[in-house]
């Protein structure tokens, strides 16, 4: 089963829950999606992510508005992810250094140890004032991404056959709580996302055109072909229509879309990914390209064009420029494109 690529296996991509909106942040696309209420999908804004607020092991927020953004030993406190406002950085105490994930809940932080199966509670990350100890239900320790929203501590379950969904209680140490889904339109920012609410990606070759030659025809076959290039903006669209964005975002749904489709491309199949690096690609908006084709063509031949196209279930999203010409029926078995880096 497809599921949500976990906190652990890509960086910058965390969970943060303030006083009413929760945030999603994407440091691999530069962004940030914020939102009232992940099960209904509303107020779903973009806004760009600062460049000093990228690329951190963890991010979450408190009640009061501020944002935290780990990196190794020490965190940086902001008021704005978008300007970095009021930028401060301080150590993190020995005791609360390398774990799995960190939250603000209520008037505390929580610091979870997964593999432990423990979490930690202080009132400064700076110093082990107060500092405790707790065991982890175990019902709450299999997160994917965890944060606090209010007085709910929440966290991202493994996809099930019920979908994407997400737990909310008022204690890690009791099984005290809902199960919410979470709304399509959140899903497509999430990282394995769009193949949940699409289909997996698939990488094949299409047959363009067939050429076949009479028995008594031979020579030189010359012609123009049209073929379709670059991505499917207007379907990419379609999956960011109750999407707005903030006055600091700086690219426009359909092209972050394809940055996120682009990503999605290099996952492994088991996040519903393809392994495939598509940079050499043209990513702008598909358009039909002449190319004349010259063919030295023995009577009674058929020829087959083939196109390598990228997609989403059944739906093409990426037209790749690339043909292959073969005397074969079967399409190639190739891979024209690059395996993503690990």
């Amino acid at each position: 089963m497809r599921d949500i690529i976990p906190k652990n296996k890509i960086k910058g991509v965390d969970f943060c829950g303030g006083h009413i909106f929760t945030y999603i942040i994407r440091s691999d696309l530069g962004c940030y999606m914020r939102s009232t209420d992940l099960h209904k999908g509303s107020d779903l804004t973009i806004f760009k992510l600062h460049p000093s607020c990228q690329n951190g092991d963890h991010y979450f927020a408190d009640w009061s508005g501020r944002f935290y953004i780990i990196k190794g030993k020490s965190y940086r406190r902001v008021t704005d992810l978008s300007i970095d406002t009021h930028a401060e950085v301080k150590d993190i105490h020995p005791d609360f250094q390398g774990a799995d994930h960190y939250i603000h809940f209520c008037t505390i932080f929580l610091i979870f140890f997964q593999a432990k199966g423990i979490y930690r509670f202080t009132i400064d990350l700076s110093n082990n004032f107060f500092k405790s100890e707790l065991k982890l239900h175990p019902k709450c320790s299999n997160g994917l991404y965890y944060w606090g929203l209010l007085n709910k501590f929440c966290f991202l379950k493994p996809v099930s056959e019920w979908g994407v969904e997400y737990f909310t209680c008022s204690d890690p140490q009791k099984d005290d709580g809902h199960v919410y889904s979470v709304h399509p339109d959140v899903v497509n920012f999430l990282p394995g996302g769009l193949s949940i609410t699409q289909g997996p990606a698939f990488g094949r070759w299409e047959s363009i055109k067939t050429i076949n030659i009479a028995n008594d025809t031979k020579g030189t076959w010359r012609k123009k072909i049209l073929k379709k290039v670059g991505y499917n903006k207007e379907k990419m669209k379609e999956i960011t229509h109750n999407w707005k964005f903030g006055a600091s975002a700086t690219i426009e749904s359909g092209d972050l879309v394809s940055l996120i489709a682009k990503f999605q491309f290099t996952f492994s199949a088991e996040y519903g990914g393809s392994n495939v690096n598509t940079e050499k690609e043209s990513w702008d908006e598909a358009n039909e390209v002449e190319e004349e084709l010259t063919l030295e063509l023995k009577p009674n031949e058929s020829v087959y064009l083939w196109q390598y196209k990228l997609g989403f279930g059944d739906e093409p999203m990426l037209f790749c420029r690339d043909l292959k010409i073969d005397d074969e029926p079967n399409p190639p078995t190739e891979i024209p494109l690059p395996p993503a880096k690990p």
